[in-house]
């Protein structure tokens, strides 16, 4: 009989996230009841929010328990079923966390072609990611044709497609990522309009240079000291969407916002947190445009592949050093 790997939340992090507060295990690959399906993960998401999930305090989800699977999201395949909706072999993407095999109801599965796009966007560009972007342009700020767009950690899953949907909108777009590979790759792939290298340039100066008439929308990832540099630089009625903080998920206490807020009231700037799990019911909308533009090319995208589940632990901590380049995940079991 196969066997299962699993890797458990054992301890909570006092900041910075450890390979120390998991433990992997071995155990049998469950037994199926009616209904049930058994997925044989490939890839395994790995995400800002989970360090979020491993804290006690509370947020907009449950904290991860402990001495249980972490949660995230896979893709997979169907090894067993008794459940008439799924068949052996048909390929499925869900959060069946870090773990080799899972077993489902089915409800929280989601039935993927990978005839046109690879298994891996299902996690990226046409997966959780890739709908994070499509709600936070559509749905929180709305660039026009002819604004002014700055997007943080935009060599990332959620901001390079982000940056590109923009640009589709007829908006100028300045993305702000770690290292020259990155940037390069945002202009001369993606098509943004200017790359800022927080890491050898003063992101302040830059804006100025490639904002020259200031700053319309933003949609920020990181926060801290980059997200104080863009509302410095904000229009009148200018709008944000809050996606993420990364740059504050290893800090205990409250976080701080912006620092020079009385410009938020001077120049009535729209400020919304979001969490795409507000807006499942446009995720249909949003794949429906987002699959079409992956499948031929016009949406590009890339993955970040680690090799072995054994090794998650370790390259959690990527997210947090900005080390990894396009969509983080790990190859869990090869493909057929």
């Amino acid at each position: 009989m196969p066997v299962n790997k699993q890797w458990l939340l054992v301890s909570r992090p006092k900041g910075q996230v450890s390979p120390d507060n998991f433990r992997l295990v071995e155990s049998p690959v469950p037994d199926l009841g009616p209904g049930e399906v058994l997925v044989r993960n490939h890839y395994m998401s790995l995400d800002p929010y989970m360090r979020g999930r491993m804290d006690e305090g509370k947020s907009y989800a449950a904290p991860q328990p402990l001495d249980a699977v972490m949660q995230g999201g896979t893709v997979g395949e169907i090894v067993a079923s008794n459940n008439p909706g799924f068949v052996i072999g048909d390929k499925v993407v869900g959060p069946m966390g870090w773990q080799l095999y899972g077993k489902s109801d089915g409800v929280n599965l989601r039935k993927v072609d990978t005839r046109q796009v690879p298994l891996q966007a299902y996690l990226g560009a046409v997966g959780m990611p890739g709908v994070t972007a499509w709600v936070g342009l559509n749905m929180i700020i709305a660039p026009k044709a002819g604004e002014t767009v700055v997007v943080s950690a935009a060599a990332g899953a959620v901001g390079s497609v982000a940056g590109q949907l923009a640009r589709r909108r007829g908006a100028r777009v300045v993305g702000i990522a770690g290292g020259a590979a990155k940037c390069r790759w945002l202009v001369d792939e993606l098509g943004f309009d200017a790359a800022i290298d927080y890491r050898a340039e003063d992101v302040g100066a830059a804006l100025d240079r490639h904002c020259p008439n200031g700053i319309d929308v933003n949609f920020e990832n990181v926060g801290g000291a980059t997200m104080d540099a863009v509302i410095a630089r904000m229009n009148t009625f200018g709008r944000v969407a809050l996606c993420g903080m990364i740059s504050t998920y290893n800090h205990s206490g409250p976080v701080s916002g912006p620092a020079d807020f009385a410009r938020v009231l001077m120049r009535r700037i729209t400020i919304r947190g979001f969490i795409v799990i507000d807006f499942l019911p446009r995720a249909r909308e949003a794949l429906a445009e987002l699959t079409p533009l992956v499948a031929g090319g016009e949406l590009k995208w890339k993955a970040h592949v680690v090799d072995g589940l054994e090794n998650a632990a370790d390259a959690l901590g990527l997210l947090f050093t900005g080390a990894h380049d396009g969509k983080l995940m790990v190859r869990i079991s090869p493909e057929p």
